[in-house]
């Protein structure tokens, strides 16, 4: 029978959950009325006066023990403090005695209980974490470059705590990591620059380091103590994610021990709510750091963490400067122009500058004209065929074509990456831009593939015994696009199609289709309006006369609430298709609108509707313009709606309206701290129907962003956004003077 390998067990080793913790302390977990839970088989060393088995006994029967000099019920006194706070931090660590040596407790939750860790307070360091912390922060930030601040940031911390070895390791976006920084001992070999696969440190690992920002694994050698429980809670093992013990995988125990480390210490580095990397400390003999200079470290990597952060979002505002202002210039040539191709390939700044590519493309009205670095006719053609007929997105980027279009390994040196943008499908118009091959000599710290060992008559994966430097080179691949090159993308594509929009008249071949579509929408409304609102009609009426039978269990009746609650959301639902259809063949007469009064209306209805009465609501400057009164009221209400509805889950809504008036248009920004959107789904936002994944618990249709571009192109205006998932959204709409 053949042998069945399991390549998964690191991914799917549920490591918060071991059953057991690391030996130089104890734990002791109680519930909310303070019964003891669950306790580490080896609390009878560090209390050998009390019985084995503690569990089902109140903690206050083991407080007098454990801190002879405090208040009887001192345990309940600080996690009453603490979830009146709702965190730990101000208490832990707080300092007790237990048979007259120093202690200290570690109070955190851990879903229905709370986690009682003790920690001795003697430590291996030899200096004063606290004292030496504001030197060694200000010698980390000394230097603007980032490979200079990773490099003192090691150096920093290794004079700090003193390991033989202080690496920084960077995750990249497949997970596995990379050495870009270090400190070691002279007798020590450099790992500076390694590769680690992914498996070394799996998806929860990195999920764990998100949530507790330090790591020590004192000694490697010692044996780990059970945690022990009862019947009734032995089934659902004791989460320890926010541990200071617990006990770690026996497939990385086994892994540092292949590499001859007998002690760790890591401290997570955060990039915008994401794990960026680890400072990760080894130590060839055991090391034992306290929990108050674990703290102190913790906060050299959250220094770090924003110091990464703020150089990040520094390089990335001065890209997004560049490529904006490149965007208005082009927009600015094309509305001048009698030539959308003209004013896009053959000004000073061209499409070629509105992204970071080499070269790009542009298929318009039957022609295609080549900037930079591109492709032979014959295989751009192929390209552009392969483009229509396998990739259904109006917006698609990838930085590994040959291994989505095979057909691109003969010209991967100009093309492994490429972003389109659709302008037309029906007429088979893009942008296109290029990436060249960015060959790579990735150098792994021994093979990436781990060997696989059978145990228990299953081949499983273990940790490599050789860490030898181990090369592979990687091609068919660009260098990735980034956020701003996406932003910039999807900006660019905007402003060609309100320039197409002005431009086009009567000779673009859209204008038929559009005819004919108008007509299936009339027809469509129509329909949906007598054949569906009728019915509907009818099933509400129905469900109303049963619901008045007083005979009817409660569950009917909840059913039966139910029904008429959906029949009102697909009646509104027909309501906005009708009005999306109407918009479009409406004809008005523009006249002076004051915005800030409509703003101030709405905003006083819609906190009314939200109960939103603890909403922020600030107001700029709010130009008058001139346009539809009726159809930009529903503009602005549309957009406040949306900004108020998805910032309420923030618990602190904010939204912030101001209008500013050039020379040529007034744009008005509509700006919250909510939800925000995917940057992926950016293009797809005022599309009709389309929800993002993110908002799909909060109620809504997918069809008020339509109407409010269809209004805004009806008054020939633009609308167009920027978000950032998590980080809220701002919705800009322009308006010509």
């Amino acid at each position: 029978m053949d042998k069945i390998i399991d390549l998964t067990n690191c991914d799917t080793e549920p490591i918060h959950i071991p059953g057991q913790i690391q030996s130089h302390g104890f734990l002791i977990a109680i519930d909310e009325n303070h019964i003891v839970r669950f306790h580490s088989e080896n609390i009878s060393e560090y209390l050998p006066n009390l019985p084995a088995n503690l569990l089902g006994r109140p903690i206050s029967d083991i407080q007098p023990i454990i801190g002879r000099n405090e208040p009887p019920d001192f345990i309940q006194q600080l996690i009453n403090f603490g979830r009146g706070n709702k965190t730990f931090d101000q208490t832990n660590p707080f300092n007790t005695d237990i048979q007259g040596i120093p202690f200290y407790l570690i109070i955190a939750a851990a879903g229905p209980f709370y986690l009682l860790e003790f920690e001795p307070v003697k430590s291996d360091m030899q200096t004063d974490i606290q004292r030496m912390i504001g030197r060694t922060l200000t010698e980390m930030l000394t230097d603007r470059d980032l490979g200079n601040l990773l490099k003192n940031s090691a150096s920093q911390v290794k004079q700090v705590i003193n390991y033989d070895r202080v690496m920084i390791y960077r995750f990249a976006e497949d997970g596995h990591g990379e050495v870009v920084a270090e400190s070691k001992n002279d007798d020590l070999p450099s790992w500076m620059g390694l590769h680690y696969p992914a498996s070394d440190i799996p998806k929860q690992a990195r999920e764990l380091y998100k949530l507790n920002l330090t790591r020590l694994i004192a000694d490697v050698n010692t044996t780990t103590s059970k945690i022990v429980a009862t019947k009734e809670t032995a089934e659902n093992p004791l989460d320890l994610t926010y541990s200071q013990l617990r006990a770690v995988s026996p497939i990385h125990i086994q892994y540092l021990k292949n590499m001859g480390v007998e002690s760790s210490f890591s401290i997570s580095l955060i990039y915008k709510k994401e794990l960026w990397g680890l400072i990760a400390c080894h130590n060839y003999s055991p090391r034992f750091i306290d929990y108050r200079s674990r703290d102190s470290a913790k906060l050299i990597g959250q220094i770090l963490s924003s110091a990464l952060e703020f150089r990040q979002d520094e390089a990335n505002q001065v890209l997004q400067d560049k490529l904006k202002a490149n965007v208005d210039s082009l927009s600015r040539t094309m509305l001048k122009s009698n030539s959308i191709e003209d004013a896009l390939t053959n000004h000073d700044v061209t499409i070629l500058d509105a992204v970071t590519a080499s070269g790009a493309v542009l298929a318009f009205e039957n022609s295609m004209i080549s900037l930079g670095k591109t492709l032979k006719q014959e295989d751009l053609q192929e390209l552009v065929n392969w483009i229509i007929t396998d990739v259904p997105d109006t917006f698609y980027y990838t930085n590994e074509l040959p291994a989505v279009y095979p057909g691109a390994a003969k010209f991967k040196d100009t093309a492994s990456g490429i972003m389109v943008l659709t302008l037309s499908k029906e007429l088979s118009e893009y942008i296109i831009w290029f990436k060249p091959e960015h060959v790579e000599n990735i150098t792994w710290a021994g093979n990436p593939d781990k060997p696989a060992e059978l145990q228990d008559g299953v081949m499983k994966i273990s940790p490599r015994h050789s860490f030898e430097a181990w090369s592979q080179q990687v091609s068919g691949k660009s260098e990735p696009w980034n956020d701003e090159d996406i932003k910039s993308a999807i900006r660019l594509k905007t402003e060609v199609t309100y320039a197409i929009n002005q431009k086009a008249g009567a000779i673009r071949t859209l204008n038929e289709k559009l005819k004919q579509a108008y007509e299936e929408l009339d027809t469509f409304s129509f329909t949906i309006s007598h054949d569906l609102k009728n019915p509907l009609s009818t099933i509400k009426g129905y469900s109303q006369i049963l619901t008045r039978d007083k005979s009817l269990e409660p569950k009917t009746q909840e059913v039966l609430s139910k029904i008429t609650g959906k029949v009102d959301k697909m009646n509104s639902m027909i309501n906005e298709v009708l009005e999306y259809s109407r918009i479009g063949r409406a004809d008005f007469e523009s006249v002076e609108i004051d915005v800030e009064t409509i703003i101030n209306d709405h905003i006083r209805d819609l906190k009314m509707a939200y109960e939103a009465d603890h909403l922020k609501v600030t107001l700029g400057k709010l130009p008058v313009v001139k346009g539809e009164p009726m159809m930009l009221s529903q503009v602005f209400a549309n957009l406040l709606s949306n900004a108020i509805k998805y910032s309420m889950p923030s618990g602190k809504p904010e939204i912030h309206i101001e209008g500013h008036d050039n020379e040529t248009e007034i744009v008005f920004s509509i700006k919250d701290n909510g939800v925000g959107i995917d940057i992926k789904q950016l293009p797809k936002v005022f599309e009709l129907f389309k929800r993002m994944d993110n908002v799909q618990d909060i109620e809504g249709t997918g069809v008020g962003l339509a109407i409010v571009k269809r209004i805004v192109e009806k008054h020939q205006g633009k609308i167009w956004v920027d978000s950032e998932l998590g980080k809220g959204s701002t919705f800009f709409v322009s308006f010509k003077k």
